[in-house]
């Protein structure tokens, strides 16, 4: 097996760093960059920024904040949040992020998915799922945050992104986001076991054995933190050494 990448997720409003509840109820935390500088210092694998406003406005602001982390941080930088086209992609791509990743514009538009998998390379391209249990059983995709419907079941659509070039993907349970409750690990077991691309699992983590439960048995290949990292109930340091001790393959310091 793989190394599990430990990732911290940042979601900016700009020039902001917030946290919420269920992806809503923002909070302002702070400066992104310190955040970020933090974490990469404490030996987190990845960084995740989203900008949670840019789908309203059609544009992703982040190009400063990510021209000056990429200067000081040398670890990979994922961006998601308002990129509509394989042209806003080689923006931020340029600006020092390493992979986009894209909600609405896919579900709008699937065709940008293979646009941007071909020009930059399936490891550029991150398909970003906000996933919402159905009463009927199953998960529906959405966007905005949580609160557009896509009416895609959340199954049938990651495997088209994944066929249509898609290397990756952010798996965000709006259910369990910011709760503390810990992952939605049947919604993460599902989606693995549906696709052969890596899964982050995103949203919903409490306490350390969350990482466990949502990492073995062949589910996630990657968790990303934010709540617990940006309140200070963990360290990256306590949940490396916590997974070291479970048998969880991560990256040794």
């Amino acid at each position: 097996m793989r190394n599990v990448r430990l990732m911290a997720r940042l979601d900016i409003k700009a020039p902001n760093l917030i946290k919420g509840i269920r992806l809503e109820g923002l909070r302002v935390i702070g400066d992104p960059y310190t955040y970020a500088k933090k974490y990469y210092e404490a030996g987190v694998d990845e960084i995740l920024y989203m900008d949670i406003v840019a789908s309203l406005y059609g544009r992703n602001n982040l190009s400063d904040i990510i021209e000056h982390t990429a200067r000081d941080i040398f670890i990979p930088i994922t961006v998601g949040g308002g990129i509509r086209s394989a042209e806003d992609a080689k923006r931020l791509l340029r600006s020092g992020a390493d992979k986009v990743a894209i909600n609405t514009a896919a579900t709008e538009r699937p065709e940008v998915i293979s646009e941007i998998a071909e020009k930059f390379g399936s490891q550029c391209m991150v398909i970003s799922i906000e996933a919402k249990r159905k009463d009927g059983g199953g998960w529906e995709a959405y966007t905005d945050n949580g609160r557009e419907h896509t009416h895609r079941d959340v199954l049938e659509w990651v495997v088209e992104c994944e066929k249509r070039g898609a290397g990756e993907v952010l798996l965000t349970s709006v259910d369990n986001e910011g709760t503390r409750k810990g992952f939605d690990v049947e919604l993460v077991q599902a989606v693995t076991e549906a696709v052969k691309i890596p899964v982050i699992a995103s949203g919903g983590m409490g306490e350390l054995k969350d990482v466990e439960d949502v990492v073995k048995a062949r589910r996630a290949d990657a968790v990303a933190i934010a709540d617990g990292y940006h309140y200070d109930r963990f360290t990256v340091d306590d949940v490396r050494k916590f997974s070291l001790d479970k048998d969880i393959p991560v990256r040794s310091l």
